[in-house]
């Protein structure tokens, strides 16, 4: 074991994959040289030279559409999108293409590509440099949705996304990078040799794609959170003394539906919390779900917490930012109906 960052993690698990498989290549705005903006990349070129970790133009649709290329070949591209906000010029070589080829095969070609996206605020990035785009991406079939809150996962993840033959979108929250954040931005900053989840194994191990982990388990209410909101509903949790289950979904798509409704049926209570915009978040596909399997189990109406339908704000960071007070607000709400 080892005590990692979740840059520090990530990076090593290129590295194994690398190493172990002569197909896999890593490229990217900058991934190469310069080891990337958030240097999650950094020493890969060296070690593995200039045709295995290389740079790639400023073209995200050219950086998407020759990894859906090189898959139907039999390489697996692990690419790097500089940040989330940025893919949208990918999106049609994302869902026409990626996400169909199998189908559209019968099965002959697979498209085993990763797509690695730093998401997320709570960095004064602003509203080009923060956004959540989850949702779009798991309301597309033929794509897999994978979201860490912790360098344990963070490796073991991606690890299994490389070794997936099926496009998996790879969102990283940057507010996660060098440590949890639990929603206070006024307070010090916690490293991540503090916390149990920055212990990595060393060398190659992966975690399921399909299957949520109970962070906390409890009797009087079940949140679903995923990311950096993880950190944030343990935190309100703790400061309001209810005893919540706490479930971090880490694939956001194919989603592990029978550990929530199992959770939901026990509590009676949900509360679901994303950083991502409130209207058509993958929150109001988690309410739908809990509402169609768990009815008759609710003993109250499930609530959402959530950033607001407005862009990412710079100077307002901390109104948009769902923190531990509006957390308990909704926890209040569900206990008290």
């Amino acid at each position: 074991m080892s005590q990692m960052t979740m840059i520090q993690a990530l990076r090593d698990a290129m590295d194994v994959m690398l190493a172990r498989d002569p197909n896999v290549v890593v490229y990217g705005q900058d991934v190469g040289y310069f080891g990337g903006v958030f240097r999650c990349t950094e020493g890969l070129q060296k070690k593995y030279g200039s045709q295995r970790v290389f740079d790639a133009p400023i073209s995200e649709g050219g950086i998407v559409g020759t990894a859906v290329g090189m898959g139907a070949y039999g390489l697996r591209p692990v690419v790097e999108i500089q940040f989330a906000d940025y893919v949208y010029p990918a999106f049609d070589q994302i869902v026409s293409e990626a996400a169909r080829l199998r189908y559209r095969s019968a099965g002959d070609f697979t498209a085993p590509l990763t797509m690695r996206m730093p998401c997320g605020g709570g960095i004064y990035g602003g509203q080009t440099h923060s956004q959540s785009p989850e949702a779009i991406f798991t309301q597309v079939c033929g794509l897999r949705t994978v979201m860490p809150s912790n360098p344990y996962d963070a490796k073991g993840l991606l690890i299994a996304s490389i070794e997936c033959d099926d496009p998996v979108i790879f969102l990283e929250p940057k507010r996660l990078y060098n440590g949890p954040f639990d929603g206070h931005h006024d307070r010090p900053v916690v490293p991540w040799s503090s916390h149990p989840k920055g212990e990595v194994p060393q060398g190659h191990y992966s975690v399921p794609l399909d299957c949520a982990d109970i962070v906390r388990a409890g009797a009087a209410v079940t949140i679903i959170s995923y990311g950096t909101m993880v950190h944030v509903v343990q935190a309100a949790v703790l400061e309001a003394g209810v005893d919540a289950e706490i479930i971090d979904l880490r694939s956001l798509w194919p989603l592990d539906l029978d550990t929530l409704v199992a959770s939901v049926k026990k509590t009676g209570r949900c509360v679901i919390v994303h950083e991502a915009t409130r209207a058509c978040g993958l929150g109001a596909e988690l309410s739908s779900l809990m509402q169609e399997h768990c009815f008759y189990d609710l003993e109250a109406p499930i609530e959402r917490v959530t950033g607001w339908d407005t862009p990412y704000p710079h100077a307002q960071e901390w109104l948009y930012f769902p923190t531990p007070k509006r957390v308990i607000g909704a926890l209040q709400r569900v206990l008290e109906a």
